[in-house]
């Protein structure tokens, strides 16, 4: 390895450490779908477009920047305190990523472009549940 490996190295590390973040607070009330749940399929796919559009929205209202790669996080912020698997309500948060991809903030939401979304419980509890999308940008 030469000096101008390290170099390399160093000045890719820096790139990748030097991020910036992005975040989208979901409106709260809408009716956030739970992978425990078995609703017909009409039901589910008009509560997925009231999710997506919602998630575009917000991504327009927030006039986020074109993203080439992201680490997305959700994070569920619960209606109570008890106890929960974050996971069961990645359909929610599949139908958000959707909405970014529409608002244009993402070109696709493939593993070449988007790593997640990852499901978090955020300590905070709303009346009526939130789910808060963080985008982290990746280098390209």
């Amino acid at each position: 390895m030469t000096i101008d490996d390290i170099a390399r190295a160093h000045a890719q590390l820096d790139r990748a450490l030097r991020t910036t973040a992005h975040v989208i607070v979901m409106p709260t009330g809408l009716r956030l779908m739970n992978s425990n749940e078995r609703p017909h399929p009409r039901v589910r796919a008009l509560r997925t477009k009231a999710l997506r559009e919602a998630a575009r929205e917000m991504a327009m209202l927030a006039d986020l920047p074109h993203l080439n790669r992201a680490h997305i996080y959700c994070h569920l912020r619960a209606t109570n305190r008890a106890r929960r698997d974050p996971g069961n309500w990645y359909p929610s948060a599949k139908a958000c990523v959707d909405g970014l991809v529409d608002a244009g903030v993402l070109d696709d939401d493939d593993h070449t472009r988007v790593i997640g979304p990852d499901m978090r419980l955020a300590p905070e509890v709303v009346r009526g549940g939130q789910l808060v999308i963080t985008l982290i940008e990746l280098p390209s």
